[in-house]
């Protein structure tokens, strides 16, 4: 009975943290309320039964990725007068009429064919041996890329951060 109430509770935070997260000016409180929405989808996944993905969620995204975001933030040194207040441009005022015409859809769509959710879950939902079986069988390559992928994302901010004597 306190499934729904929790799910659109912390799908409310998500979407608040992620609002708050694009309009900040100074990009450490981005990366604050960044974190606050990582935990509000890990609390998500929880809801839905899917404890792995929920601690996965935590843990890589909350923890190691944003880690390497502070870490960039601050290599990058942005000063104050490269943060100036922001005036609103045309593609920010088209965004936000897009933004608003894709809720007025969802919200349409989710009245005319209400979704059902905790529907009875499989048995063997959630355990960790099969996602590791497909891991490391069929997704193996995109897994490897992924691993190469970070690795130079990290080797790129280190050359970043390198001052030229």
């Amino acid at each position: 009975m306190m499934e729904p109430i929790f799910f659109y509770g912390f799908g409310g935070l998500a979407v608040v943290t992620a609002l708050l997260m694009v309009t900040r000016v100074n990009p450490i409180a981005s990366a604050v309320w960044l974190v606050v929405c990582f935990f509000a989808f890990a609390a998500l996944f929880i809801t839905l039964e899917a404890h792995f993905i929920g601690v996965i969620q935590v843990l890589l995204y909350a923890g190691a990725i944003m880690v390497l975001f502070i870490f960039v933030i601050m290599l990058l040194n942005i000063g104050a007068e490269e943060l100036k207040a922001r005036t609103m441009q045309f593609s920010g005022l088209l965004g936000g009429l897009v933004t608003i015409y894709l809720i007025v859809l969802i919200t349409l769509g989710l009245l005319k064919n209400p979704v059902r959710f905790f529907e009875p879950l499989t048995e063997g939902y959630g355990y960790v041996a099969p996602v590791g079986r497909l891991l490391f069988t069929k997704y193996l390559v995109p897994f490897e890329l992924t691993s190469v992928l970070l690795l130079v994302a990290i080797v790129g901010s280190v050359v970043m951060g390198k001052r030229k004597l």
